[in-house]
């Protein structure tokens, strides 16, 4: 069974301004946390200078695999 995760995420920069999106990623098994899902958008993303991250409304949905899983990439 495929899943992915959706979620809205949001980045602080230590010298100033923020990033804010939503997302909807291919998963490995049933769940991820907050914490992995963030350090993927921070390298996915290739940002620098990341102070705080928070993820919210995170939601596991059924779906098929659109992409390499996030777990996978993160080896």
């Amino acid at each position: 069974m495929d899943k992915r995760v959706q979620f809205d995420f949001y980045i602080e920069f230590t010298k100033g301004g923020s990033l804010q999106g939503q997302e909807r990623l291919d998963i490995d098994g049933d769940d991820i946390n907050d914490e992995e899902l963030a350090k993927y958008i921070v390298e996915d993303m290739r940002l620098l200078m990341v102070g705080e991250d928070r993820i919210h409304n995170k939601k596991i949905i059924i779906e098929k695999h659109k992409r390499k899983s996030i777990d996978k990439k993160l080896e």
